[in-house]
């Protein structure tokens, strides 16, 4: 199997890389908030983030795994039943995403406004 090689190597001494390479992806910040709301189980993080699909959610929540911001726990049992819950990492994450919502819910509508008019400027 392939694996894609950067050419550029990421600065890791910069921090906002650091914090991009944790929740760089489209529905970690998603995946985090469910987590931390109860979602424990992958398929009720699915019914969460209904506009991601399951593929995608479990690449990104496999990431996270590997980073060390979610743990996986697989129970005992038939059928087998995994369950996520956040680390130090991930509770640490929680008031950005947190702030990241309340901005998002404070500037929403003008967001939407130009969104929609963003087809009027082009030809």
């Amino acid at each position: 199997m392939l694996t894609y090689e950067r050419k550029i190597p990421l600065d890791l001494n910069c921090g906002i890389t650091v914090f991009m390479k944790v929740l760089g992806a489209k529905w970690k910040p998603c995946i985090i908030e469910a987590i931390y709301r109860g979602y424990r189980r992958p398929t009720e993080i699915h019914q969460a983030i209904k506009e991601a699909t399951p593929r995608v959610l479990d690449m990104q929540l496999r990431e996270l795994e590997a980073i060390g911001a979610v743990e996986k726990q697989v129970q005992p049992g038939f059928p087998l039943r995994a369950d996520y819950t956040l680390t130090n990492l991930g509770l640490s994450l929680v008031p950005i995403i947190q702030s990241m919502d309340k901005w998002g819910n404070q500037y929403g509508e003008q967001v939407k406004d130009v969104t929609a008019n963003v087809g009027a400027y082009t030809e």
